[in-house]
């Protein structure tokens, strides 16, 4: 998965004005209220404000109340506790607490503001044959097999909201009536195919009543029907054409949104579970993002009605194809920054890029590895490793200093009061979070039998806890490497040979850069430098009490093979001008929807109020964007640092 750690930073100087969204005055209303925004496909606007990405409609309800309930409870009370997050950073990280203090440029850095606006950071994803990815056609591929448009306008509201009810045994109703007002065959014939379209395992049929025409949906096998719904491929395999590719690649084009919860609209608005859609790369929240999706059995035709309801989404260049997308398959993203009010010089701008172009930066994980809280995850990874499940449990559960939604907070301290998790679960409206889920665990198989508890947690993000202890290692281990040797390559010293590493000797050295020097991830299957660095491993992990010899886990899940990373990445396609501008509210990278849009390019002026860096820059999967811009700027890119210079930028 491919990281680009891009929280929004304001590094050394105050903000001038709140990232608001493009149509200033707006106001953004509650979930609960988007709740009644037009559905999908009825080809209505969902609302005008482009910087409202959160619209949720009434077309999709799960199957399952409360995932819904819980979604509101997240969305809503993230809303009201932003200013919040604040007083949490405060009791976060820093870049040295997490192994991160070296530089490998000489220049002396200057202030900028990352990220004033989400706008000021465009990431286009590279697929693997290297071409980069747009969204530049919004047009739908041309088939035959396709419903006719008015298939998805044809049913009200209404209608879908107790179709869906019929649909999953929510209705007490053995059957829908829906009345055909404007009488004709070709009207009923459209009902008649939207409902079994949208609604798979639904069966219709045609009646007459006191004169009038209606058409009745009814389940034609019972809740046998409602399991086949629920399947993966069941509901459109009836209706999708033999010699069409069974995927629907698309572009996704999104504002302001991570890529989990762009697929998590997605998937409500069109009525899937999210798990039929596949990717490459996910992508972070805050900035503007173009990548590949690949979605099972669903048309071109009904993605694109999503155009017309999402605001800060765009889904364009369609294509069917015969696979799915898979993670790590990416060559890599291109990166469009702006740095606003820049301070520095033009020649310590130019030396700066200079310096990124030719040399690189140290190829640190980014602080986004290590959690957002006054507990980093790379310490409950340590405690699994170790074996010490209670410090596992106590360290996710316990009270923790910082701002954190009221609700965890009342979670926290009922579970440090009682130990019981069924009353610290009821204080929790969603059940879904890390917390909730051991919870959950705890009241089922006991608070003694915590492995077994713990393993409720979805395997990836379980997995994540050990592989931000792995990270932690790495940045403190590279940084004494660095400070130890700076870029030269000494004997000891690994690279690659293929994907087998080797130790280089005297006669070696000369043959090689930095840039080709890796070093281990910690694990069973990986070899260690043989200079002092080697030691250096060695020692840090019997201090936390951990056999260098010996990383295989009593739990399978756990056992750590390990993996090489590269010490110092070079940036491709490294461009860079300093501009100038007047109103700092105006977006100064022109996007693909504003291409497709027609809005002109940013204009700028040659002397300007305020002057930005506007760099661009191609990384390699698994390399932080952040650490390439902390080597520009020489500055510490934590949250908790840039939150103490200034917490206007949270607003």
């Amino acid at each position: 998965m491919e990281n680009m750690d891009i929280g929004n930073h304001n590094l050394k100087r105050p903000h001038l004005a709140e990232d608001t969204s493009e149509y200033e005055g707006v106001k953004k209303p509650k979930l609960s209220e988007l709740l009644s925004a037009e559905t999908t496909k009825n080809g209505g606007e969902a609302g005008q404000n482009r910087g409202s990405l959160n619209a949720l409609s009434d077309e999709k309800r799960d199957s399952d109340k409360e995932e819904d309930d819980e979604d509101i409870a997240i969305l809503e009370e993230e809303e009201e506790n932003e200013d919040d997050f604040a007083d949490m950073m405060k009791h976060g990280l820093t870049e040295a607490d997490v192994g991160i203090t070296q530089f490998v440029s000489s220049h002396p850095g200057f202030s900028g503001i990352l990220k004033e606006r989400y706008s000021d950071f465009v990431v286009h994803e590279i697929s693997k044959n290297g071409k980069m990815c747009h969204l530049d056609d919004l047009s739908v591929p041309v088939d035959k097999e396709d419903p006719p448009e008015d298939v998805f306008t044809v049913l009200s509201d209404e209608d879908k909201q107790h179709l869906e009810e019929l649909q999953l045994f929510k209705n007490k109703e053995g059957s829908v009536s829906i009345e055909v007002k404007e009488d004709t065959k070709e009207k009923r014939t459209v009902i008649h195919h939207a409902i079994k379209l949208l609604f798979p395992g639904l069966e219709t049929k045609t009646e007459e009543k006191d004169g009038r025409k209606y058409i009745v949906a009814y389940h034609a096998a019972g809740k046998k029907a409602l399991a086949k719904v629920k399947t993966v491929a069941d509901p459109r395999k009836h209706s999708w054409p033999k010699n069409r590719g069974s995927y629907c690649h698309f572009v996704l084009y999104k504002e302001n949104k991570d890529t989990m919860d762009a697929i998590n609209v997605l998937s409500k608005f069109l009525r899937v579970k999210p798990n039929i859609f596949s990717y490459m790369g996910t992508k972070d929240k805050r900035a503007i993002t173009v990548q590949q999706i690949a979605v099972l059995k669903i048309t071109a035709q009904r993605l694109s009605h999503l155009n017309k309801c999402l605001m800060n989404f765009k889904l364009g260049n369609f294509s069917y194809e015969k696979h799915p997308l898979k993670l790590g398959e990416l060559h890599g993203n291109h990166f469009t920054v702006v740095l606003r009010n820049i301070n520095g010089t033009d020649e310590e701008v130019n030396q700066a890029m200079t310096s990124l172009k030719d040399t690189g930066f140290i190829n640190y994980y980014g602080m986004q590895r290590f959690g957002t809280t006054a507990v980093p995850t790379y310490q409950v990874g340590r405690a699994i490793l170790q074996n010490k499940w209670n410090d596992v449990m106590d360290l996710i559960l316990k009270p923790r200093p910082g701002a954190e939604k009221s609700c965890l907070v009342q979670c926290r301290e009922e579970w440090a009061k009682t130990k019981d998790p069924d009353a610290a679960l009821k204080k929790l409206p969603w059940k879904r979070c890390v917390e909730g889920q051991l919870l959950r665990g705890l009241s089922k198989y006991g608070v003694k039998n915590i492995v077994t508890a713990f393993g409720i947690i979805p395997r990836n993000n379980r997995l994540m806890y050990i592989h931000s202890y792995q990270s932690y290692v790495w940045n403190n281990i590279v940084s004494k490497r660095v400070a130890e040797y700076g870029l030269k390559v000494v004997p000891g010293d690994l690279v690659l040979k293929g994907a087998t590493a080797v130790v280089l000797t005297e006669e070696d050295v000369d043959s090689y850069t930095v840039h080709d020097v890796v070093m281990p991830l910690p694990g069973y299957d990986v070899i260690y430098p043989t200079s002092k660095i080697g030691e250096a491993y060695k020692n840090m992990l019997t201090e936390d009490g951990l056999d260098i010899c010996n990383m295989r886990h009593k739990i399978k899940d756990y056992s750590l093979a390990g993996a090489y990373r590269k010490v110092v990445i070079r940036p491709s396609d490294v461009s860079w001008e300093m501009v100038s501008y007047d109103d700092p509210k105006i977006p100064l990278v022109h996007t693909d929807a504003d291409k497709l849009e027609g809005r002109p390019e940013p204009v700028f002026v040659k002397e300007g109020k305020y002057r930005a860096l506007k760099m661009e820059f191609s990384l390699p999967p698994s390399t932080y964007a952040t650490m390439a811009i902390r080597e520009v700027l020489k500055m510490d890119t934590s949250i908790k640092n840039q939150t103490q210079l200034n917490t206007v930028w949270l607003r």
